[in-house]
């Protein structure tokens, strides 16, 4: 089992919150768009060195890191996104994450239905399930967390691959076969409404995951997607079933002023159902970035489907007929 390590979080110290608070005080003063930031235009002669380790353990090492202690109870969203975009841009470059070209996502309870196919279930309450992300790297930053719940969870795909070949490799095999996923109602022109990506890719010398179980269910709502058989079922359900496995995964609570970075193609995430304040302005929220990295993996062709390209370094995202890159700061 996986615990949270001091390998795994680091407290930010007075130096390096100035430097981050000063970089952004700069970049607003020059009226810049949040959506426009680079590594040049937020500079941070001393933290950034730790970035740079981070992309390395993110890519190669122990594939998250939690960035604990940024007092975001003292600054307004604009400050917060401002803070976090600019350390995303010293890791990758930001990627889409809907299909109204967000860069910056809010990840909160809008109300939404989980049962309805076109939801995404981050916009609900409810327990998410472990998934990846379409991107190399998700990074969330919390704002404000719930009044109850809401822990982060994070599981090694390589750990459940192997506890799966041990006990049922015959299952096992069956995650290697293309298997639909909703794209719930965020499609590419020219594109089919589901993708046909295999849970478990081996390509390159990796083992590279793909999942949401939830969307890979629902896209068995197009007659055309093809079928899940009984024995798919079984292994999705293996698969799930050692997901949650105690002994495989861990989990943390974020804190305002956490940010957190999962390596998607090595991690599966999740996030436990919450219950949230009655008080709209005290309610659960978090800020998400998904990002593409410089000198990560290759992805077989197929990841084409859902990543648009499959470029190292200019990949992932969610890109449909008419969407523009922007930063909604509510």
């Amino acid at each position: 089992m996986w615990s949270l390590r001091p390998a795994g979080s680091i407290a930010l110290r007075g130096r390096s919150t100035s430097q981050l608070e000063n970089a952004a005080k700069s970049y607003l003063g020059r009226s810049k768009k949040i959506a426009d930031i680079t590594r040049d235009s937020f500079p941070l002669p001393h933290f950034g060195a730790h970035l740079e380790g981070l992309r390395t353990k993110l890519l190669t090492g122990l594939g998250f890191e939690v960035i604990r202690g940024l007092p975001v109870a003292n600054y307004s969203q604009e400050f917060a996104a401002t803070i976090f975009c600019g350390v995303g841009a010293h890791l990758g470059s930001a990627r889409s994450q809907n299909a109204a070209g967000h860069i910056l996502g809010h990840v909160r309870d809008v109300g939404a239905d989980a049962r309805d196919p076109n939801t995404r279930i981050y916009q609900t309450s409810e327990r998410q399930t472990f998934h990846t992300d379409s991107s190399d790297v998700v990074g969330l930053l919390c704002i404000r967390e719930a009044m109850e719940g809401g822990d982060s969870l994070l599981v090694s795909t390589t750990s459940i691959y192997n506890a799966m070949f041990d006990r049922r490799p015959d299952l096992a095999a069956l995650l290697f076969d293309a298997i639909a996923t909703d794209r719930r109602g965020e499609v590419p022109e020219n594109e089919k409404p589901y993708l046909e990506i295999p849970v478990l890719n081996w390509h390159a010398g990796f083992l590279t995951g793909f999942y949401q179980r939830q969307y890979i269910d629902s896209a068995q709502r197009f007659p055309d997607a093809p079928r899940l058989t009984p024995a798919h079922v079984e292994a999705l359900d293996l698969f799930d079933a050692l997901a949650n496995d105690s002994s495989l995964h861990f989990g943390m609570r974020l804190q305002p002023g956490d940010m957190q970075f999962v390596y998607n193609h090595a991690l599966l995430h999740d996030r436990t159902g919450f219950r949230d304040w009655p008080n709209a302005n005290q309610k659960r929220h978090l800020l998400r970035l998904w990002l593409s990295m410089e000198g990560d993996r290759s992805l077989p062709d197929c990841f084409r489907q859902r990543y648009g390209s499959i470029e190292i370094g200019n990949r992932g995202g969610i890109i449909t007929k008419g969407t523009r890159l922007n930063v909604p700061l509510d």
